[in-house]
């Protein structure tokens, strides 16, 4: 009888969900402190995650990026760090998108988007710090960048699966993480 109530009952705010949120964040960032190939991070997922999950704005995008920066302190930070965390919120940007329109293949097409613009925007940068501003240097930077960008679109679509995946279980599991929609009523 205990669990048909507890099916039934629904919750009354989303301040376990956020919980749960972060946790499932921070602990996908904090999977960047284990050895992995280069560019096998959770970072894409992450910001997918986040956008699509928090209904708060600002929880969407401080509570990934809060995650983003721990890790950092483990792998270091460099010069081009303002294009990464910019590149992170265009990903936060697409999962807001993916927020009201979740399924499977949107969550799909997301993922691998996000890994393209992480891709492109961050090899731009990165030839024009390192590399001969041409049309040389440019390919060759993105030539050389080819292994980094399979890294990331499998890390992102194994984080964003097991992410998703989690919290799906977690939601059946314990429906008071279930989100809570506050409706206006009519007076």
């Amino acid at each position: 009888m205990s669990a048909d109530l507890t099916e039934s009952t629904p919750p009354t705010s989303n301040g376990l969900r956020n919980a749960t949120l972060f946790a499932m964040i921070l602990a996908a960032g904090l999977c960047r402190w284990i050895p992995h190939p280069i560019n096998f991070t959770p970072i894409g997922a992450m910001a997918l995650f986040g956008g699509a999950c928090y209904a708060q704005r600002r929880f969407a995008f401080l509570l990934p990026l809060a995650a983003l920066a721990v890790g950092d302190l483990a792998t270091g930070f460099h010069i081009l760090m303002p294009v990464v965390y910019a590149s992170f919120a265009i990903n936060v940007l697409l999962g807001r998108w993916l927020r009201s329109r979740r399924t499977f293949l949107t969550t799909a097409a997301c993922t691998f988007v996000g890994a393209v613009q992480f891709f492109v925007v961050t090899n731009v940068a990165t030839w024009w710090v390192y590399y001969p501003r041409s049309a040389d240097g440019l390919a060759a930077c993105f030539i050389a960048a080819i292994p980094c960008f399979q890294n990331t679109l499998a890390g992102d679509a194994m984080f964003t699966g097991l992410l998703f995946g989690a919290l799906a279980l977690t939601e059946y599991q314990l429906p008071a993480v279930r989100e809570v929609s506050f409706t206006p009523v009519a007076a």
